[in-house]
């Protein structure tokens, strides 16, 4: 897909900001299987289909905040509650499962790869903050999980539409893993990634209850260290079991939850050699 050449982070924001957000072609297909079944339609099944993929779960929550009705006063952060005031039918016909980053990314397989791992880390992370959200108590932990999904957006968005500048800053990382992520972000964009993200979700008008627990600013705030920890440790298991950041991830765990950190490794099932399968995001 071609792009104007877009320079510096304003560009980007105005760019990003009309952009039509791509989804992933399996979430396509999974809600045109249960639009033909409408003894299994409802919002819960199709949140349980959305809840997977990050950019359709803001492409339905942006829409919803910015086609709001003078009577909604509150806002709306959870997907089936927007599928409910939205309407099943309505969303299917408003918010089509178009167009997929297979085909944005058609010519760009080694970037592809790169945005379905970031993805599969946002699956990871929402699943681990969902989880300890409940051990917590946190009855709102459906708020938690989808900030830990959405935490790393930007950097999706920018693996769609950048997959270039973003195959550069992959090389520059992997060649000196000492680096800050957000000096050479700085360094091939111009910017940093989540400087990007704060102003597209402000900008889309998204919750701001998401953009508070998406802050890693306001890590001290026990639900926002929630959603921190499990990106931190979706990230480094990601590289390996044996990543040398997974010690001091246990510990802040713990600290967290309340426990040892070999308790942590035990409920990660690290001890054993086989981790739990926690990649599967909750509906």
């Amino acid at each position: 897909m071609q792009r104007p050449e877009l320079k510096g982070l304003e560009h980007w924001v105005a760019y990003l900001t009309q952009a039509d957000l791509p989804v992933l072609k399996q979430t396509g297909r999974d809600l045109a299987t249960l639009h033909e079944d409408q003894n299994k339609l409802s919002a819960r099944s199709v949140a349980s289909v959305i809840a997977v993929d990050p950019m359709m779960t803001v492409k339905l929550l942006r829409y919803l905040q910015q086609n709001k009705r003078r009577s909604q006063t509150s806002e709306v952060a959870l997907v089936e509650q927007a599928l409910i005031m939205m309407g099943v039918e309505a969303f299917y016909n408003k918010i089509p499962a178009a167009p997929t980053v297979q085909d944005v990314l058609k010519g760009h397989m080694e970037a592809l790869v790169q945005l379905l791992h970031v993805l599969h880390r946002a699956h990871r992370a929402s699943a681990y903050a969902y989880d300890w959200a409940v051990r917590l108590s946190d009855l709102h932990y459906e708020e938690v999980r989808i900030a830990a999904l959405l935490h790393e957006l930007a950097e999706m968005l920018m693996w769609c539409y950048a997959p270039q500048e973003m195959m550069g800053i992959h090389v520059i990382q992997q060649q000196d893993k000492t680096l800050r992520s957000r000096a050479v972000q700085e360094q091939v964009l111009g910017f940093a990634l989540r400087d990007l993200q704060k102003i597209l979700i402000k900008n889309w008008e998204l919750p701001e209850l998401l953009l508070a627990l998406m802050d890693d600013q306001n890590a001290q705030k026990p639900r926002v260290r929630n959603v921190l920890l499990a990106v931190n440790l979706a990230r480094h298991s990601a590289n390996g079991w044996d990543d040398a950041a997974l010690p001091d991830d246990y510990k802040d765990i713990a600290e967290l939850l309340r426990m040892t950190p070999e308790q942590v490794m035990l409920m990660l099932g690290v001890e054993a050699g086989t981790v739990c399968d926690l990649s599967k995001p909750h509906d």
